[in-house]
Parts: structure tokens; sequence; C-alpha cells
């Protein structure tokens, strides 16, 4: 909570200042260069001004990374970066309300309530006419899925960023469909006898075994039967919540779309409170890991490297217990009835806030054209997963030839690790068309996609999850101005009740608390805003 009022107030700064007037404004944009009609590689050399946040595993300059070097050839545009470490959007925000802007910003970590409130006071400007005009690789991205483009313009009409695509699989057949997956310890599990739990009862009694009868060998009770991050929904157990009640079950939002296309909440339901009185069970009796509230990254790496786990959740199990087949992917549960469920989660690889332009940038067709070597598929590829050509760290082969390129073997590194070295993010699109003709699958995402089509997608039941809606300024406002209160205290009070349970004492108060909050406006909204996109 302190974060985001420290955010928010910086934030209101940086408007007020930016509304006050240009008195403050400083020049730290580039020159007008008086550059027409446009083509790389310029005869000449001239360079852009963008700010960025630093890339905490690649080189702190990002000049010296071989993307941006191999950008810089083909264009002949040198950037001149500031590279924030730290507190970047603070840090942009301190910028912004000073008038120091960038001819553009790269990765901006921008809300749809920041565009909104950067394009109303001049911050940033529209780019559809640019991207119309300059960027053909972008076009070609929303001929070939209009939808994005949809997502992407503001309800003003006006595109005021550049997106992130990532796609693999589609629909309810996505990759994104689930962005935490459960893990388990096949070796334990062989070890002591026990097939995959099928109930919320047999995963108890899993558990429990994983706790009492040593499954690792060494005679000790260092074994952790169950563990995951509260504070990261791509490492949270929200997976498991689907086994009780009606099985809704829930994931970060605590939103999902029934086929009926009605929005329904699901952290204030029946089955939800079963599911927290199950875990508190669990947790009463050792079997869930105390750290699993208030653990970073690192720790949960950690342990799970020293294979002390015997069921945890992640995105990709690579990262956190390495390659090999100790873990496999952690079935469904079936609730009482028999039916099995697993929830959506709202993502569709989508990002709309990768780039903008600012108002201080007085050459757009050069930016424009720079930025829309972004797109470009081979391009888009790199950015997305890192490059060719670095000695110890090569995610690709390239064949010039056939423009394509094939992934390399991970060599039994984490895919984050070694990906993030030289991956710039930024704006991309990674399309379904592009692999086999530029690119193949990364062989950890097929892996994954191919065992999610086994055990997770036949147990997808509802058709449709949550759009990326870009709202109006005033629905974009009240839906975070609600949210920054009751999506922390739906977070806190769930951790109470887990380690406490108090979940009987406190239920009535919750619910009132939560209408005080305003979650039946948050619903209308949400609904209204989702009945008008689907139309």
């Amino acid at each position: 909570m302190k974060k985001l009022l420290t955010a928010s107030i910086v934030l209101i700064s940086a408007v007020a200042l930016v509304g006050c007037g240009s008195k403050a404004k400083k020049e730290t944009a580039s020159e007008d260069y008086g550059l027409k009609n446009i083509s790389f590689p310029l005869k000449k050399s001239v360079s852009l001004n963008i700010l960025t946040s630093e890339n905490q595993v690649a080189p702190k300059d990002p000049n010296d990374m071989t993307i941006f070097k191999r950008i810089e050839k083909q264009s002949n545009v040198k950037v001149n970066w500031t590279n924030y470490p730290n507190d970047f959007a603070e840090k942009r925000n301190l910028d912004i309300a000073s008038g120091a802007l960038p001819d553009a910003i790269f990765n901006a970590q921008a809300s749809e309530q920041d565009l909104l409130t950067w394009a109303k006071n001049g911050v940033i400007v529209p780019l559809e006419e640019a991207i119309e005009k300059y960027m053909p690789n972008l076009q070609a991205v929303f001929k070939a899925s209009p939808e994005y483009k949809k997502m992407l313009t503001a309800p003003d009409g006006h595109i005021y960023s550049l997106p992130w695509i990532e796609e693999l699989g589609k629909g309810k057949e996505s990759i994104h469909t689930v962005n935490s997956l459960g893990w388990i310890n096949q070796k334990w599990l062989n070890k002591l006898g026990l097939s995959q739990p099928k109930t919320a009862k047999d995963l108890y009694d899993v558990l429990k075994a994983f706790k009492e009868k040593d499954p690792n060998g060494n005679g000790k009770k260092d074994e952790i039967p169950l563990s995951f991050m509260s504070s990261d929904d791509g490492n949270d157990l929200k997976m498991l919540f689907a086994a009780f009640g009606d099985g809704s079950g829930d994931n970060g939002q605590h939103l999902i779309v029934n086929n009926d296309g009605k929005v329904q909440f699901t952290a204030n339901t029946n089955a939800y409170k079963e599911a927290i009185k199950y875990l508190n069970k669990c947790y009463s009796e050792g079997l869930i890991d105390t750290e699993s509230f208030e653990q970073d990254w690192s720790r949960y790496v950690a342990k799970g490297a020293d294979e002390k786990y015997g069921l945890y959740f992640t995105w990709d199990p690579h990262n956190v217990t390495g390659p090999g087949d100790d873990y496999v992917m952690y079935q469904p549960l079936a609730r009482e009835d028999g039916k099995i469920n697993v929830t959506r989660t709202n993502n569709f690889g989508f990002s709309r806030d990768r780039f903008v332009v600012t108002s201080a940038n007085k050459n757009m067709e050069l930016t424009a054209k720079w930025i829309d070597q972004m797109y470009a598929p081979v391009q888009s590829i790199q950015n997305n997963w890192g490059t060719y050509g670095e000695k110890g760290q090569n995610i690709f082969k390239y064949d010039q030839a056939a423009n394509k390129l094939t992934h390399e073997p991970l060599g039994g590194t984490s895919p984050v690790e070694l990906r993030q070295k030289t991956s710039v993010g930024g704006p991309l699109a990674v399309l379904n068309a592009y692999y086999g003709k530029y690119t193949t699958m990364p062989d950890d995402a097929k892996w994954r996609l191919d065992l999610m089509s086994k055990y997770i997608f036949p147990h997808v039941n509802n058709e449709f999850n949550y759009p990326n809606i870009f709202m109006s300024k005033q629905d974009t406002k009240r839906i975070a101005d609600i949210d920054a209160d009751m999506q922390d205290y739906i977070t806190q009070k769930r951790d109470e009740w887990i380690t406490k349970g108090t979940i009987d004492q406190e239920w009535d108060v919750y619910i009132k608390q939560l209408k005080a909050y305003g979650l039946d406006e948050w619903l209308k909204i949400k609904q209204t805003n989702y009945d008008n996109y689907i139309k």
C-alpha cells in the first residue's frame, strides 16, 4: 500500500508540473535533423535520446548489447540511452515533472491511466498517423491480427503507445491460458508408492506423506510439501481453488467471464472460502512452506535448486528446479461432484506500454522507422528471447539465406537466466504464423504447451476470458482507485486466513469491506466495458 501511495504522489506531482506550464521544460530530446523520406542505413549518423529501465543481467549500457549494435549498424542511428537501474517508474515520473523529456521511452511501464494522463497533459503524442505512414512491419501485424490494434486504441480513437505481443497457441489453448502451473515431485511419489492426487483429499494425503515419510531419504524432516509465492501471481497456488465448491476457481484479477458473457468476481464466493479453509488445515499441519507469504524469487529458486519441494507453482519449472524429469506437471483436481475445471487467466500475451513518443520529439519519421525495425519478424523474435552470435550464451542459430532462427538447446541453464542476458524486450510481435517460417518454437515452451494440451486444456470450460480492454480515463481511474485498496486487502486477508484460520469469524466483515471499497461498481464497469468490447 505504501508503495502504491508513493507512486501515486509522484505521478500526481508529475501531472501537476507538466500541466502547470512549460517554463520548467528542458531540452533533452534530439535536435531536428530535417530528415524526410528516410531509408536505412542513413548516409550520415544521427542520434535519438531514449529513456529505459535497466536489465539487471545485461550490460548497463544497452548499446553494448548485440541486438542494439546490429540495429545501429543497419540504421546508422545511435541511441543515447538514459538507463535507470532502480525505481524506474518513480524516476521516469520525476523526469516528466521536470520537463526533461527524451525523444521516447522504451519499455515504458505505463498503465492505461498513465497513458491517458500523459496524453491529456501533452507529454506523449498520438502515433496512428506515424504507424500508417512509416511503420509497415507493425501494419502487417495489425492486418494479420486486427484485435491487437483494437486493444491498443484508446477510447478517444488515438494510439499512444506500441505493444509487446507474444502468441503461443490460440484462444483457450494458448500457453497464456494459465500463468501459474503446478509441478509435483515425481521422484518422491515413486519412492512412496503414490500416484498423482486426483482430489483435494488425495492432495492432503500426498502432502502429509511428503512431510512424514522422508521421501528425499536423508533422514531429516527438511522436505517442503508445498510452496508458492503469494505476492507473485505467476508463482501462486490459485490453480488449486477450482477444486472446491462450484469449481469457478480464482485468478490474479479475481475476475472470470462465464459462457453467458457475464463477468464474475471470484474472491467472495463460498467456493473461495472453502478453498482457504482447506489450505489453513494444510498450513496448520506444517504442509505449507511458512515462507510462501513473504519469500522473493531468489529464495524461492534457491530452495527449488535443492529439490526441497514436493509441490510448487510457477510458469516454467526449468527456472526453479532446473532440467530433468524429477518434477512433472501437476494435474488439476476434481471437485466433489467429479468435475474438473481450470480457471483461465486474463492474459493475452499482450502489453500496450512498450514504447511511447514524447511531445519533445522533433524527428517522428526517424523515430517511427527506427522502432518499426523491432516489428520485423526475425527482429521481434530476437527481442523477445535473445539473439545469436553471442559467445557462450547463444539463443539461436541463424540461417541468413532462409532468414530463419532456430532455437539452440538451453544446455541445462534456466531459460529466464539465459534469455534475459541478450533479449531487449520492448515493442515486438511474435505471431503463431512465425513458427516454422521465421523460427522454431522454444523447446521449453513446446514441451510445456504439449503438457498443457494433455492435462490442462481439456478442463478449461470457460470459452472466454476478460480482454485487455483500453477503458476510458474515467473508468480506468475508478478501477485503479478501487483496486489500490481492494486487491491488497484480498491478498492480506487470504494470507491471514491461511495462516491463522479466522475466516469464519471474519467472513461477513470481509464481504462488507469489499462492498465498501466499491466492488459492485467495479463489476459494473468491468461488465459494461466487456459488453462494449465484444459488440
